[in-house]
């Protein structure tokens, strides 16, 4: 058992539960389930882990066992990687629809959210050491850059946590929920097509963001390369221009189109305000909404039924997903090690815009 003790701190790392399992020559699971006192252990098992959690030191994450007691009853909802734009936030229609799924699958549970930005290092230290010390049974995180380094840093200190899309580092041990959002730019894709449209153009998000690049890939994979071709005529690979989720890029985004390719007559954005964005500057060019440019958007946020036309969307259903997100991170069996994928289905809603 002092062979268990050592290997925890010969690594310069807290002591985890495999090392205690190792020590106490039992599984996880076990060493899992008398650390969460449930009951149904051998009580020479039992004595042997405690044995093994004092030779090696381990102190139980007391936001790992909260989920157990549920003796915070809170439940952090965190935003990550927003840094300057913060403000943005609060005007994306994406995150209140995932605050408000979050908070419509707590108030049955009697949870409360509390809600954490995660900006820079400090923050990220400090929402850590927040649920570290039990502020919240885990965390909900919303991560809005692909090399955000917090996601690593929850599972790392063995903090419960579920991520809204799949982890960009594999192997993280963090539960997730997304979209399939390349069949998702498929559908938006087929629908263009089936319309008569031919010479197409894509704006694109953040390129650091998986589903933005999924969203603009499916969308040029089921074109197989009927895009136009930059405005060179048909059977060319469509034109992307990259933005940033907002308006405004919409807007910058569809200027360059249509300067590089004044010909087109179809466009897919990756989300909803950026193809607002788009419609916009098409009509200040005194192009026609659907009839000389079909505009597909993605999430069926609010700003696609606030659009004049109305957006056809790829729908995402935020809500749900932040409701299965709740469930995860709730309803985890403590004997659980392997992490659980949950994938949602885009559907293509239909309105004015194409």
């Amino acid at each position: 058992m002092n062979s268990g003790g050592s290997t925890g701190s010969g690594t310069g790392t807290a002591p985890t539960l495999e090392d205690v399992a190792r020590a106490a020559g039992v599984s996880r699971a076990t060493v899992s389930r008398v650390v969460n006192g449930v009951r149904n252990v051998d009580p020479a098992i039992a004595e042997a882990v405690r044995r093994a959690v004092v030779a090696t030191g381990y102190v139980p994450n007391r936001a790992a066992r909260s989920l157990v007691t549920r003796r915070s009853g809170a439940v952090a909802l965190v935003v990550s990687g927003a840094g300057s734009e913060t403000a943005q936030v609060f005007q994306d229609p994406f995150f209140g629809r995932v605050v408000g799924g979050v908070v419509r699958a707590l108030r049955p549970r009697g949870v409360h959210p509390v809600l954490l930005f995660a900006d820079s290092a400090q923050d990220r230290n400090e929402v850590l050491d927040h649920l570290g010390r039990g502020g919240a049974d885990g965390a909900l995180l919303v991560t809005t850059h692909g090399d955000d380094p917090l996601p690593a840093m929850l599972a790392a200190a063995g903090i419960p946590a579920v991520l809204f899309a799949r982890p960009a580092t594999a192997g993280l041990a963090l539960d997730s929920v997304d979209l399939r959002h390349g069949e998702g730019g498929a559908l938006a894709a087929r629908h263009l097509v089936a319309r008569g449209r031919t010479r197409l153009a894509a704006i694109g998000g953040p390129v650091d963001v998986a589903a933005s690049r999924e969203r603009v890939a499916g969308f040029r994979a089921a074109l197989g390369g009927r895009g136009g071709g930059g405005g060179r005529g048909g059977g060319g690979d469509v034109r992307v221009v990259q933005a940033d989720f907002t308006v405004e890029g919409g807007e910058h985004a569809m200027r360059r189109l249509l300067s590089e390719q004044p010909d087109l007559d179809g466009v897919f954005a990756a989300n909803d305000l950026m193809a607002l964005g788009a419609c916009l500057v098409l009509r200040e060019h005194g192009r026609r909404i659907p009839q000389d440019v079909a505009v597909i958007g993605f999430d069926d946020s609010s700003a696609a039924t606030a659009s004049r036309p109305r957006l056809t969307t790829v729908r995402q259903p935020v809500e749900d997903m932040a409701a299965e997100m709740v469930r995860l991170l709730l309803d985890r069996a403590p004997d659980r090690t392997e992490p659980e994928v949950v994938l949602f289905d885009g559907e293509l809603v239909i309105r004015d815009s194409a």
